[in-house]
């Protein structure tokens, strides 16, 4: 059966042939980061899951505990529905969209995956991880646009960018993205980075 999640072979073969083998580590800061951000509307502070918020925003400490009120809160406010990639072709056309960012300012994507509330993608940028996330979500606005069109936003306020020091964070990272996220949904690997 062809579907568009099964096309994510052509766009994986794109990526590679844009991809720049023997890219040098960077001499100072951070190997990669680690980009997360999700659609508007689908992670609710008070979520059980947990969540990040502004007095809950350092690494390493705890998360905000699961509340349902403030959860129902949370809902209440927003202003449209919730944003979910339920078509495997909005999930195909964020990584593609992805892949063309990369592409044109010059980053290496070691992996990335789309899922139906968010996005993880594993970056080597000469930019801030703030510019990285933000253009990932504004080329893949403009790329959903062109399927078909939706006022409102998208993307959560922010997301998550969280930076790689070593080359064993970044593996850790990229094993998190490929293996720990449930079924695979459109998902991409860098040459060289193990999909199994």
């Amino acid at each position: 059966m062809n579907t568009p999640e099964s096309n994510t072979a052509a766009e994986s073969e794109k990526l590679r042939r844009s991809a720049k083998p023997g890219i040098a580590v960077p001499a100072t800061g951070p190997r990669a980061y680690l980009i997360t951000f999700a659609g508007y509307g689908t992670w609710l502070h008070g979520d059980e899951d947990g969540s990040v918020d502004r007095q809950h925003n350092v690494y390493g400490l705890a998360v905000c505990k699961p509340d349902s009120g403030r959860e129902k809160l949370e809902h209440l406010r927003m202003k449209k529905s919730a944003f979910v990639m339920s078509d495997a072709a909005q999930r195909v056309t964020v990584l593609s969209a992805i892949g063309e960012v990369c592409e044109q300012r010059g980053w290496w994507l070691f992996a990335a995956h789309v899922r139906t509330s968010h996005v993880h993608a594993i970056v080597q940028a000469g930019d801030p991880p703030e510019k990285v996330m933000n253009d990932f979500k504004a080329y893949a606005s403009r790329r959903l646009n062109e399927l078909a069109r939706c006022a409102g936003n998208r993307w959560a306020r922010h997301g998550s960018t969280r930076r790689l020091w070593n080359q064993e964070q970044v593996n850790h990272a990229i094993h998190y993205v490929l293996h720990e996220q449930g079924e695979p949904m459109a998902v991409y690997a860098a040459p060289g980075v193990c999909k199994q």
